[in-house]
């Protein structure tokens, strides 16, 4: 174990965080606001640790899959505790394990909140929720690795497969720094045009760039009490647009950048993810339609909780708790469904329970013909069966902590629904579940043991379980 060039990373991690801490700091200036001190501090402290961890570079540059998959579960870590000490300075979240939560799922995307009153919030501590879900939603190493050269040659791979959703990442561009350039220039030019739509709708600036951030990381937290209700229907329209569009691989729109039309309309993750949602959005726009005015309205809300729970964003323009039984069993499940690949979304991934269905028909197959040989591809290309093991064992390893984490927090001795979307929305990085963490409440409720689980899990499912796991490996310390 490289423990010298874990530390000079993860060094410029500290200093990023101290860079992007100043920027609350201009709302609160803008809107003159005395909590301007509590980021000023953090940024200071953070800063000043990084540049201890950077100030001697290791002589052993040299970085595998163990040092990769490792520095991106230190950072992740150093972000959910770094993040939480604005919180805890301003006073605005009272408790470490409350400002912790609140952290975590800024930049995990996840927008599950402890917050009870976000009224009563200040401007600066507003944006930096909404900005830790753009941050986190593309990654912070992949930002990194996109402005500051660390490392040479493929060894960046290492770190951008351990923090990058799905079960296959590759290069857009021969060299690989170019590849989080691209991404971020994507990410960045749709998150300023969505800015722009919502503008149009007449949202205020400033809720506009929030709850742009925000959909674009696919996070979910609410500016206001009243959540996404508190805006008109085409602001809701708008936002269950760019929702979806941030839920789908970020390859895709690189292709179409490049006119490579036929291969986009190749990429089957893209076409069963675009089925599912407007499939999902009919049966319960039909379920729920007695409860509006309109057929049309019934649609419109179908689709907006639909996008939000599918690309795990987790806004919400209504109550669905209220909603019939049949439309909540469908969020649910697209609560581990999640959307694509190599997106900002989480869950599952549609691409995993793809590869599971062609092997599932192929077993099939195979008992009908055992003699038969047959190949199965994804896109028109071969599935590697190191693809397929990897889907097999992340689920296997998935199920083990869903498991873990539901007999934890049932210690709390609440009801069996609100225990099982408690950690379907964390792990998922959705955000509101169902009954007493319904998209109406919060999870202050919560003890702080259970508060640290569901922490855990937000970081875990946002690194996709091995990174966090292996930093409890016996054998990953190890020379």
């Amino acid at each position: 174990m490289n423990k010298g060039m874990i530390k000079h990373i993860t060094g410029w991690v500290f200093i990023l965080l101290g860079l992007v801490l100043l920027l609350p700091i201009l709302v609160a200036v803008i809107y003159k606001e005395n909590t301007w001190t509590a980021f000023l501090l953090t940024s200071v402290i953070s800063t000043f640790i990084g540049i201890l961890c950077i100030i001697r570079k290791p002589k052993n540059q040299t970085i595998y899959a163990k040092e990769g998959f490792s520095i991106v579960a230190l950072s992740w870590i150093i972000i959910a505790v770094i993040g939480a000490l604005p919180f805890l300075i301003s006073g605005e979240i009272s408790g470490f394990f409350n400002a912790l939560f609140e952290s975590a799922s800024g930049f995990t995307t996840t927008g599950a909140s402890v917050v009870d009153n976000v009224d009563a919030l200040s401007k600066c501590i507003l944006f930096w929720r909404s900005f830790m879900h753009w941050l986190g939603g593309m990654g912070v190493l992949v930002f990194i690795i996109a402005v500051i050269p660390l490392i040479g040659g493929g060894q960046n791979m290492h770190l951008m497969r351990a923090e990058s959703p799905g079960p296959m990442v590759g290069k857009l561009m021969p060299k690989l720094r170019s590849t989080p350039m691209i991404l971020y220039g994507i990410y960045f030019s749709m998150t300023v045009l969505e800015i722009i739509f919502l503008l149009f709708g007449g949202m205020p600036l400033f809720d506009a760039v929030l709850n742009s951030m925000a959909t674009a990381g696919t996070g979910g937290f609410s500016m206001t009490n009243a959540g996404m209700s508190a805006y008109n229907t085409y602001c809701q329209l708008i936002i269950s647009i760019f929702m979806i569009l941030f839920g789908i691989n970020f390859n895709v729109y690189f292709l179409i950048l490049g006119k490579k039309i036929k291969d986009v309309l190749k990429n089957e993750e893209v076409r069963y993810y675009l089925i599912i949602l407007i499939s999902a959005t009919i049966i319960i726009a039909l379920n729920i339609s007695s409860q509006f005015k309109s057929m049309g309205m019934a649609f419109h809300h179908a689709l907006f909780q639909v996008a939000s729970i599918m690309t795990t964003t987790g806004f919400s323009s209504v109550d669905f708790n209220l909603w019939p039984e049949l439309s909540k069993t469908i969020l649910i499940i697209l609560m581990f469904i999640g959307a694509c690949a190599g997106s900002t979304g989480g869950g599952i991934k549609v691409s995993r329970f793809i590869i599971v269905c062609k092997d599932a028909v192929n077993e099939l197959s195979m008992l009908i013909h055992p003699r038969r040989v047959k190949v199965m591809k994804m896109d028109g290309k071969k599935i590697e069966k190191k693809t397929f093991h990897n889907v097999c064992a992340y689920l296997f390893v998935y199920m083990i902590i869903f498991i873990g984490s539901l007999l934890l927090i049932s210690l709390n001795n609440y009801d069996f629904s609100t225990n099982f979307s408690a950690i379907a929305a964390t792990m998922n990085n959705i955000g509101p579940g169902l009954n007493l963490v319904g998209p109406a409440t919060s999870y202050s409720f919560l003890s702080d043991f259970s508060k640290f689980v569901l922490s855990f899990d937000m970081i875990a499912g946002r690194l996709e379980l091995f990174p966090i796991l292996l930093l409890f490996a016996p054998g990953t310390w190890k020379k």
